[in-house]
């Protein structure tokens, strides 16, 4: 390339970073009115201003400063303090911004894919759930879909708003529910931030660090090197369909739904979603999150790789917030009927309670055989409610349905035993959803009877049972619950 050339490409970009910057203090997307920050933690504040411009900050009677570093960025600290508010909040730069409506309480981020951003206008009693949505001190932040290939410092959103038919109607349905059940048992504010995008795997809202610090996740670079090498060929299908419907419209034809395809906009790359919607809110402290996803992982050869890429995802989450006890709740996959791996699925789910400070809402029993997005969002919101109840706020209830502790055989039979076993009852019927296998790891349909803490699994076509699992399909009959009418969970005893 001759040095003319040179020149003329480079010039541009001389422009670009001796250009000078606005003055005017700035704050992210985040940082906004009607905002709920966490009680209890430093108030953090940060944002954009003049090179060595000088920022002060106060709040309910403290006042903080900082200096904007040699790239125009700032950042101080505040004393944390109780639940309360509203307050002002008062930022001054060369220029001041004013807060009236700030409250203090406990913030969640909600996230994941589709069923935790299925509207509350979809539920069930949607008309009826929206009339009542009228919660001043319930703020709602929802972040807009956007792929990074680098972590952003600020992201597009809808700003903070209260609880009202109008603000709730789009809102992640699931976050809605779970923040109305804290804010009427904790009686102080609560602020959601939805950060979620349907169809999307795991990978996409793990940060490049964790994932490439993982020489066993190294297959999920390799799938999206398999995916990516198609995307060209999917973008072109979609803009001759895209067209063939704005010629259908012009005729006076009814357009084609567009079908639904992975990887919109890029949704599947690794990282891309946590650079995107996840990185500029880890600065923002929060009390913890919840998260509903793992269908897009169950298919094919990603199911397998699940249960190390969950954990890592938490354990990268909290590493991001500098909090390591940070609450992690999840949703286990609801009944479904598919031919993907729900079952292992689910399991990868649950080993991921081996993590300290994570809890897990079992939805087995209130999902739709035939409908991937069940429209009970209440129970799901309630139930994880309960674990952030027991788990984050420490309250002695009973958050958990019957979990798997180990099984032994007695003659004939499998004693099966349990954790959260209070009152182990069917939901209703019969005792189902229990099978046996002997050695040669072929299961059985079993008769099942309670027994205290315990079930009693016995079939007449395994004399001499060695393996025992429950509810082990994508939309099994089973129906075990605890005395709180929670559901056990899905397990095998063995991995045979």
């Amino acid at each position: 390339m001759s040095t003319s050339r040179l020149a003329s490409w480079s010039f541009p970009c001389l422009i670009l970073v001796t250009a000078p910057l606005s003055a005017a203090v700035k704050l992210p997307a985040i940082l906004a009115e009607h905002m709920v920050l966490e009680q209890g933690r430093p108030v953090h504040l940060w944002g954009l201003a003049d090179p060595g411009e000088a920022v002060t900050a106060t709040f309910r009677g403290q006042t903080a400063s900082s200096v904007a570093s040699d790239q125009g960025t700032w950042s101080l600290y505040l004393p944390p303090g109780a639940a309360g508010g509203p307050f002002p909040l008062v930022i001054r730069g060369t220029n001041t911004i004013e807060f009236q409506d700030v409250l203090v309480g406990e913030v969640w981020v909600a996230s994941g894919q589709s069923n935790m951003e299925f509207a509350t206008k979809n539920v069930i009693g949607a008309e009826k759930e929206l009339e009542a949505a009228l919660h001043p001190q319930l703020r709602l932040f929802k972040v807009d879909h956007n792929v990074a290939f680098y972590p952003r410092d600020d992201l597009a959103a809808t700003g903070w708003q209260s609880a009202t038919p109008e603000s709730v109607r789009d809102f992640s349905a699931v976050a809605y529910f779970f923040g109305r059940h804290l804010l009427e048992r904790l009686h102080v504010p609560v602020g959601l931030i939805e950060s979620n995008w349907g169809g999307t795997p795991a990978e996409a809202w793990t940060s490049l660090d964790a994932l490439g610090s993982d020489a066993s996740l190294m297959p999920v670079f390799s799938a999206w090197a398999s995916m990516s090498r198609d995307f060209a060929a999917a973008e072109r299908r979609r803009k001759l369909a895209e067209a063939e419907n704005e010629r259908a419209t012009a005729e006076g034809r009814e357009p084609k739904p567009l079908p639904w395809t992975p990887n919109e906009r890029l949704s599947w790359s690794p990282a891309g979603l946590y650079n995107a919607m996840i990185a500029p809110l880890t600065r923002f402290p929060i009390r913890g999150a919840i998260w509903y996803q793992g269908e897009s992982n169950a298919g094919g050869n990603r199911v397998a790789l699940y249960g190390r890429l969950f954990q890592t995802l938490i354990l990268d989450w909290r590493r991001q917030w500098a909090d390591p006890d940070l609450p992690f709740l999840f949703v286990q996959l609801a009944n479904f009927k598919t031919k993907d791996d729900w079952p292992l699925l689910r399991e990868n789910q649950t080993e991921a309670l081996s993590l300290r400070n994570t809890g897990m809402a079992v939805t087995i029993d209130i999902g739709n055989p035939d409908d991937i997005h069940p429209k009970n969002k209440q129970d799901v919101g309630l139930r994880l409610a309960l674990a952030a109840r027991a788990i984050a706020y420490g309250e002695h209830i009973e958050y958990s349905g019957p979990m798997f502790r180990r099984a032994e055989p007695e003659g004939a039979s499998m004693l099966v035993y349990f954790d959260h076993a209070g009152g182990l009852a069917p939901k209703s019927g019969p005792l189902e959803g229990f099978e046996l296998a002997g050695a040669d790891g072929k299961y059985s349909a079993s008769t099942a009877t309670i027994e205290g803490a315990t079930v009693l699994v016995s079939s007449p076509s395994v004399a001499q049972p060695l393996y025992v699992r429950y509810a082990w399909a994508s939309a099994p009959e089973a129906n075990l619950v605890n005395g709180d009418g929670l559901p056990a969970s899905p397990f095998r005893s063995s991995r045979h």
